[in-house]
């Protein structure tokens, strides 16, 4: 049954991800590029003075919404998740180390998309009689069709967010944390499902504020470990990382040199695995993380919206760009089982039944392939503990983002709520027990449905999007003059 229900779902994510998803964030990339003459470059210093010029790991609680940082931190850890090192090593097997050149692209141009997203949050966002503020695009959708068309794409978005991110996308974490931890340590996967089930419904019911709480304290030491990690590995093995390098840019053009096939299918599959493992990455234009930047409390939407770019740059150009640097380094160059291999003997060694290695092991093997000698025992458990903090604080940011649209469809019904975040929990359990391709592929599908009227609503508020981004360059010339 579950191989029937993985061939229909995986056809179904080949025409979504080679076509439509490709189409949509490139397009929507490009549009808000030319259309705020290059905002993530322009305010890319001012994102990032904003973001560690007011670091804390004790934000405190807010009155009603997040400080930037809490919300930021939210948004990061939904961001860095198993997507950075699973779904990275993912498109580096399939698609050949050049789909790294390619997620770079996505993410360069998803900077541009993200900050739109976090500025139209910021513009639509509403506060209830309790003070609590609600946010995210079924409220910028909604204000870009305020009709029945409207109803439709908000109703439509809740429930694909809800079911990718809080259900399936819940079962892509914890599967991932349990292979990993059974891999290194030997833990029963089920063990780990009942632990992920308890802690996690604790956090939940402590809701945002909560969730914010231990965002902000575990994403900015789960990334310093995990970069340090993978620096010792780089810095043990200098020449493979210049070959390394060499090889993104080499077979982000030809990667029919490596993978096989004709050149247009192969450059083909290195742009899909690019595009979709770079939206499952960074989630730019995917509509999840304006529902973080919705309740930060800033002076302007411009402020949340540089805040945001800096998200997507510590997600991609950081954080999963270690993950390649390594896995390519390990394992593609000098005597990294990977290394020499191509066509037909590359395929056998990176895909079925009898694969060398696989999404869910290559970072483990590059890890332990790629420590100095005294350390080389660790490097399996290393990536374990690593994957167990990001997958966690995604599912954690990603429960909250489905809770606020539950709350949306059924007018912040209580018992809805509590229904939802039930089903949540039991969905955490059954990813632990689950086929790892069948889980990575419903939640392809369903993310890549949210993109469809997220995109639709951005574009159609682009000029909210550009009266901010100009605004600001117009205030730094006043400034100047």
């Amino acid at each position: 049954m579950q191989e029937t229900i993985l061939n229909i779902v995986a056809t179904a994510n080949a025409y979504l991800s080679d076509y439509i998803l490709i189409f949509l964030l490139v397009g929507a990339g490009l549009f808000f590029s030319i259309k705020t003459k290059f905002v993530q470059i322009r305010c890319f210093g001012e994102g990032m003075k904003k973001v560690f010029g007011n670091i804390k790991l004790f934000g405190g609680k807010q009155e009603g919404g997040l400080s930037s940082f809490q919300a930021l931190a939210t948004a990061v850890a939904a961001q860095v998740g198993t997507g950075n090192i699973v779904g990275a090593s993912g498109a580096i097997l399939l698609g050949g180390p050049g789909a790294i050149f390619w997620m770079w692209v996505i993410a360069f141009l998803g900077m541009a998309t993200i900050y739109a997203e976090a500025v139209l949050a910021q513009e639509t966002k509403v506060t209830d009689k309790n003070g609590e503020i609600h946010g995210g695009p079924v409220y910028y959708i909604k204000k870009a069709f305020p009709n029945g068309f409207g109803t439709f794409l908000t109703v439509f978005f809740a429930i694909a967010i809800t079911l990718a991110l809080g259900f399936m996308g819940s079962m892509v974490q914890s599967n991932s944390i349990a292979e990993s931890c059974n891999t290194a340590f030997g833990i029963p996967t089920w063990i780990i499902g009942v632990i992920l089930a308890v802690v996690c419904a604790i956090i939940f019911i402590g809701g945002i504020q909560r969730i914010a709480s231990v965002a902000e304290k575990i994403v900015p030491i789960m990334a310093v470990l995990f970069l340090v990690g993978g620096a010792v590995v780089l810095l043990t093995n200098l020449s493979g990382l210049v070959e390394a390098i060499t090889m993104i840019f080499k077979f982000a053009f030809t990667p029919n040199a490596l993978i096989g096939g004709g050149i247009g299918y192969a450059l083909k599959t290195a742009i899909s695995q690019g595009a979709k493992r770079g939206l499952f990455s960074n989630e730019a234009g995917m509509g999840s993380t304006p529902h973080a930047h919705a309740m930060a409390n800033v002076e302007k939407p411009h402020d949340q919206g540089v805040v945001a770019m800096v998200g997507v740059f510590i997600d991609t150009f950081v954080v999963l760009t270690m993950t390649a640097l390594v896995v390519i380094t390990s394992l593609y160059t000098g005597d990294g089982v990977l290394a020499g291999l191509s066509g037909d003997a590359y395929t056998a060694a990176v895909s079925g039944a009898d694969a060398v290695v696989s999404k869910t092991n290559a970072m483990q093997m590059a890890m332990t392939h790629g420590f100095p000698g005294f350390l080389n025992s660790i490097g399996s458990s290393f990536v374990a503990i690593c994957l167990l903090f990001f997958a966690f604080t995604t599912i954690i940011s990603w429960n909250f983002f489905g809770k606020i649209n539950v709350q949306y469809l059924f007018k912040n019904n209580k018992t809805a709520t509590i229904i939802y975040s039930v089903i949540a929990i039991a969905f955490l359990f059954l990813g632990t027990l689950a086929s790892n391709d069948l889980v990575w592929e419903l939640t392809d599908f369903f993310n890549y449905l949210m993109v469809i009227p997220n995109v639709i609503a951005l574009v159609a508020l682009y000029k909210i999007v550009v009266k901010n981004a100009t605004a600001k360059k117009a205030e730094k010339k006043e400034t100047v003059e």
